[in-house]
């Protein structure tokens, strides 16, 4: 369960890293989800394959990773051209990636860009492609939120707040209802930084801002074809994707009844106890069926 601490150079600083396993292992490259970080994968791997070389990667912006320059917005292709960056500093040809929830469409994208870098892909609370809003004024307002949210933010810019650790961690569990205390404590040891004032939160406020690639249901499709036969989706049952707990309208929903005749329940999608955290909450709800799926010789994820 030992971990080691990586550093990839970038333009605009470094992207930070943490790595368990054999370097010489199979490689498994993990993306967190939207304001996490890479100690949202602390309890799982050390449960998977020891054989394997697992880096779980902080995006800009949060974490341990340096934030994107001044004056830039925080896009969804940002993050997957980090991928690209890693496993070139990495010298990764070909490797396994595993992302939960905004990880996993990062993973996704990355997969459809990168074919032939992409043995398997493993989604976490995700499947894998953002629908594009269907009313063009709801899409219009998004992005103009996006420009404006961002001049407003630089120019009432606070000083970061420090919280004593127990008021960080409450912060963090009232904005991730589906995290328990110890996953949160777990999160804060990347998420937050000791000054003498108290603990200051790392993640960019930037990032909160969310710049989508939006895609239309036939290219969601259309790509999930081209990445079906490579494809491990886990579900739980009290997560954020399940049709029983979103409105008909939802955009997830809209996508697994255009997914349902590709994706076949138990061949790959596969439904959890557990929510949205599962993965970190209750690592041992979905470790064999991650392992199973890594080490499978006679594995569906062909090109």
């Amino acid at each position: 369960g030992m971990s080691s601490e990586v550093k990839v150079p970038v333009p605009w600083g470094h992207v930070a890293a943490k790595a368990w396993g054999p370097p010489q292992g199979h490689p498994v490259l993990c993306l967190h989800g939207w304001l996490d970080n890479a100690s949202t994968f602390d309890k799982l791997i050390p449960l998977l394959p020891a054989g394997h070389r697992y880096v779980a990667m902080d995006f800009s912006g949060h974490g341990l990773s340096s934030h994107r320059p001044a004056g830039s917005l925080y896009y969804f292709m940002d993050y997957v051209s980090e991928v690209r960056r890693v496993a070139a500093a990495l010298q990764w040809k070909r490797f396994t990636l595993m992302g939960h929830s905004m990880g996993g469409s990062v993973a996704a994208m990355f997969c459809l860009l990168y074919p032939e870098m992409v043995d398997k892909l493993i989604l976490l609370e995700s499947i894998g492609f953002l629908l594009a809003p269907e009313d063009v004024d709801e899409w219009r307002i998004s992005k103009r939120m996006m420009i404006d949210n961002l001049l407003s933010l630089e120019a009432n810019q606070p000083p970061p707040k420090a919280r004593s650790p127990e008021a960080a961690l409450q912060r963090l569990l009232e904005a991730n209802t589906h995290l328990t205390a110890q996953s949160g404590e777990v999160l804060l040891q990347r998420g937050a930084t000791v000054t003498p004032a108290g603990l200051v939160y790392n993640r960019d406020m930037r990032a909160q801002m969310q710049n989508r690639e939006f895609l239309t249901v036939e290219q969601c499709v259309k790509l999930l074809q081209k990445i079906q036969d490579r494809l491990l989706i886990i579900i739980g049952e009290d997560g954020l994707l399940v049709p029983r707990n979103l409105p008909p309208k939802n955009t997830f929903v809209k996508l697994q009844e255009a997914f349902a005749s590709l994706l076949k329940e138990g061949r790959h999608i596969i439904q959890v106890p557990g929510n949205h955290f599962v993965h970190l909450n209750e690592p041992d709800m979905v470790a064999g069926s991650i392992s199973n799926f890594l080490t499978a010789q006679d594995t569906r994820a062909r090109l």
